[in-house]
Protein backbone atom coordinates (compact mmCIF):
# COMPACT_ATOMS: atom_id res chain seq x y z
CA UNK A 1 0.00 0.00 0.00
CA UNK A 2 1.40 3.41 -0.92
CA UNK A 3 0.31 6.99 -0.74
CA UNK A 4 -1.12 9.08 2.09
CA UNK A 5 -3.49 6.29 3.19
CA UNK A 6 -0.73 3.82 4.10
CA UNK A 7 2.91 2.93 4.40
CA UNK A 8 4.94 1.47 1.54
CA UNK A 9 6.42 -2.02 2.09
CA UNK A 10 9.84 -0.66 3.10
CA UNK A 11 8.31 1.71 5.66
CA UNK A 12 6.02 -0.99 7.00
CA UNK A 13 8.89 -3.48 7.27
CA UNK A 14 11.08 -0.97 9.13
CA UNK A 15 8.23 -0.10 11.47
CA UNK A 16 7.42 -3.72 12.30
CA UNK A 17 11.09 -4.65 12.76
CA UNK A 18 11.56 -1.68 15.10
CA UNK A 19 8.46 -2.36 17.18
CA UNK A 20 9.22 -6.09 17.50
CA UNK A 21 12.86 -5.44 18.48
CA UNK A 22 11.78 -2.80 21.01
CA UNK A 23 9.19 -5.17 22.51
CA UNK A 24 11.66 -8.06 22.76
CA UNK A 25 14.27 -5.83 24.40
CA UNK A 26 11.80 -4.27 26.82
CA UNK A 27 10.50 -7.71 27.82
CA UNK A 28 14.00 -8.94 28.67
CA UNK A 29 14.82 -5.72 30.54
CA UNK A 30 11.58 -5.97 32.54
CA UNK A 31 12.28 -9.63 33.40
CA UNK A 32 15.72 -8.68 34.69
CA UNK A 33 14.48 -5.69 36.71
CA UNK A 34 11.73 -7.73 38.37
CA UNK A 35 14.07 -10.62 39.19
CA UNK A 36 17.07 -8.59 40.39
CA UNK A 37 15.42 -5.55 41.93
CA UNK A 38 11.68 -6.05 42.24
CA UNK A 39 11.27 -2.99 40.00
CA UNK A 40 9.04 -2.22 37.07
CA UNK A 41 10.59 -0.66 34.00
CA UNK A 42 9.01 2.71 34.85
CA UNK A 43 10.33 2.56 38.41
CA UNK A 44 13.82 1.84 37.08
CA UNK A 45 13.51 4.80 34.70
CA UNK A 46 12.49 7.06 37.59
CA UNK A 47 15.42 5.93 39.73
CA UNK A 48 17.78 6.35 36.76
CA UNK A 49 16.59 9.91 36.07
CA UNK A 50 16.87 10.84 39.75
CA UNK A 51 20.30 9.24 40.13
CA UNK A 52 21.52 11.09 37.04
CA UNK A 53 20.00 14.43 38.09
CA UNK A 54 22.16 14.78 41.18
CA UNK A 55 19.29 16.43 43.04
CA UNK A 56 15.52 16.55 43.31
CA UNK A 57 13.31 16.84 40.23
CA UNK A 58 9.72 17.98 40.00
CA UNK A 59 7.04 15.48 39.09
CA UNK A 60 6.59 17.37 35.81
CA UNK A 61 10.29 16.99 34.97
CA UNK A 62 10.07 13.28 35.73
CA UNK A 63 6.88 12.84 33.68
CA UNK A 64 8.46 14.56 30.68
CA UNK A 65 11.68 12.57 31.05
CA UNK A 66 10.10 9.14 31.25
CA UNK A 67 7.11 9.91 29.00
CA UNK A 68 4.52 8.68 31.46
CA UNK A 69 1.15 10.00 32.54
CA UNK A 70 0.96 12.30 35.56
CA UNK A 71 -1.39 10.01 37.45
CA UNK A 72 0.66 6.90 36.65
CA UNK A 73 3.83 8.66 37.71
CA UNK A 74 2.26 9.76 41.00
CA UNK A 75 1.29 6.14 41.68
CA UNK A 76 4.77 4.80 40.82
CA UNK A 77 6.49 7.50 42.89
CA UNK A 78 4.21 6.56 45.80
CA UNK A 79 5.28 2.92 45.54
CA UNK A 80 8.95 3.94 45.45
CA UNK A 81 8.41 6.23 48.43
CA UNK A 82 6.74 3.43 50.45
CA UNK A 83 9.74 1.22 49.66
CA UNK A 84 12.09 3.96 50.96
CA UNK A 85 13.71 4.48 47.54
CA UNK A 86 12.60 8.10 46.98
CA UNK A 87 11.25 10.98 49.01
CA UNK A 88 8.58 13.45 47.96
CA UNK A 89 8.18 16.93 49.37
CA UNK A 90 6.53 20.21 48.39
CA UNK A 91 8.76 22.59 46.47
CA UNK A 92 9.82 25.62 48.51
CA UNK A 93 9.76 27.68 45.28
CA UNK A 94 6.39 26.62 43.87
CA UNK A 95 3.57 25.44 46.10
CA UNK A 96 2.01 23.53 43.19
CA UNK A 97 5.13 21.46 42.55
CA UNK A 98 6.27 18.29 44.29
CA UNK A 99 9.98 17.50 44.43
CA UNK A 100 11.17 13.91 44.22
CA UNK A 101 14.64 12.84 45.36
CA UNK A 102 16.36 9.47 45.38
CA UNK A 103 17.40 8.08 48.77
CA UNK A 104 20.60 6.22 49.66
CA UNK A 105 18.62 2.96 49.49
CA UNK A 106 17.33 4.00 46.07
CA UNK A 107 20.85 4.72 44.85
CA UNK A 108 22.07 1.38 46.21
CA UNK A 109 19.27 -0.56 44.49
CA UNK A 110 19.78 1.35 41.25
CA UNK A 111 23.51 0.56 41.36
CA UNK A 112 22.82 -3.10 42.06
CA UNK A 113 20.47 -3.60 39.08
CA UNK A 114 22.31 -1.32 36.65
CA UNK A 115 25.09 -3.77 35.75
CA UNK A 116 22.59 -6.52 34.91
CA UNK A 117 20.51 -4.01 32.97
CA UNK A 118 23.56 -3.04 30.93
CA UNK A 119 24.34 -6.71 30.27
CA UNK A 120 20.80 -7.34 28.97
CA UNK A 121 21.01 -4.29 26.69
CA UNK A 122 24.47 -5.28 25.49
CA UNK A 123 23.56 -8.89 24.72
CA UNK A 124 20.17 -8.17 23.15
CA UNK A 125 20.83 -4.93 21.26
CA UNK A 126 24.49 -4.03 20.97
CA UNK A 127 26.39 -7.30 20.45
CA UNK A 128 24.97 -8.08 16.99
CA UNK A 129 25.94 -4.61 15.71
CA UNK A 130 29.21 -3.39 14.23
CA UNK A 131 30.75 -0.06 15.20
CA UNK A 132 29.41 1.39 11.95
CA UNK A 133 25.94 -0.02 12.68
CA UNK A 134 26.01 1.59 16.15
CA UNK A 135 27.01 4.93 14.68
CA UNK A 136 24.15 4.77 12.14
CA UNK A 137 21.61 3.54 14.69
CA UNK A 138 22.62 6.25 17.17
CA UNK A 139 22.26 8.95 14.54
CA UNK A 140 18.94 7.65 13.29
CA UNK A 141 17.41 7.23 16.74
CA UNK A 142 18.67 10.62 17.90
CA UNK A 143 17.01 12.25 14.88
CA UNK A 144 13.75 10.38 15.50
CA UNK A 145 13.79 11.15 19.23
CA UNK A 146 14.54 14.82 18.66
CA UNK A 147 11.71 15.00 16.12
CA UNK A 148 9.31 13.44 18.62
CA UNK A 149 10.58 15.62 21.48
CA UNK A 150 9.92 18.76 19.40
CA UNK A 151 6.23 18.17 20.08
CA UNK A 152 4.88 19.62 23.35
CA UNK A 153 5.65 17.37 26.33
CA UNK A 154 2.80 15.21 27.62
CA UNK A 155 2.72 17.19 30.85
CA UNK A 156 1.93 20.32 28.81
CA UNK A 157 -1.00 18.68 27.05
CA UNK A 158 -4.39 19.80 28.33
CA UNK A 159 -6.17 17.29 30.49
CA UNK A 160 -9.26 15.72 29.06
CA UNK A 161 -12.37 16.87 30.81
CA UNK A 162 -14.69 14.23 32.05
CA UNK A 163 -18.22 14.38 30.77
CA UNK A 164 -20.63 15.79 33.30
CA UNK A 165 -22.69 13.12 34.93
CA UNK A 166 -26.41 13.47 34.66
CA UNK A 167 -28.46 12.73 37.74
Amino acid sequence: MTGPEGLDPQQLGAYFAFTEAASLLQHQVEQHLRADGGLSYVQFQLLARLADAGGPLTMTQLADGVVYSRSGLTYQAGLLEKAGLVTRAPSPDDERATLVAITEDGLALFGRVLSGHVEVVRSMLLDPLSEEDLQHLGGIMTRVRDHMRALPPRSAAPRKRRAARSL
